[in-house]
């Protein structure tokens, strides 16, 4: 009993340093020109997001347009080439 008392003691002090406040941790960097490199990474990345949903909305919009004129679809009476 004496053990588990002790191993259960020795859990909760390690567990202790998990709610200790830690020391403030810069996201972005501090010199403005990594900051400034920082920001111009996330707009090519939100650019390239927009760019790639427009692509896919424009796909859509082709596949329906095939859709409607039945281009999709088999014809049973095309010739046969042999």
């Amino acid at each position: 009993m004496k053990a588990i008392l002790t191993i259960f003691a020795g859990i909760l002090i390690s567990a202790s340093h998990l709610f200790a406040q830690h020391d403030k941790i810069d996201v972005f960097p501090a010199a403005p020109y990594d900051r400034f490199i920082v920001y111009q990474n996330l707009i090519i990345f939100w650019i390239g997001i927009i760019g790639l949903i427009v692509i896919i909305a424009l796909k859509l919009r082709e596949i329906t347009r095939i859709q409607k004129m039945g281009i999709d679809k088999e014809e049973k009476d095309i010739p046969i080439l042999d």
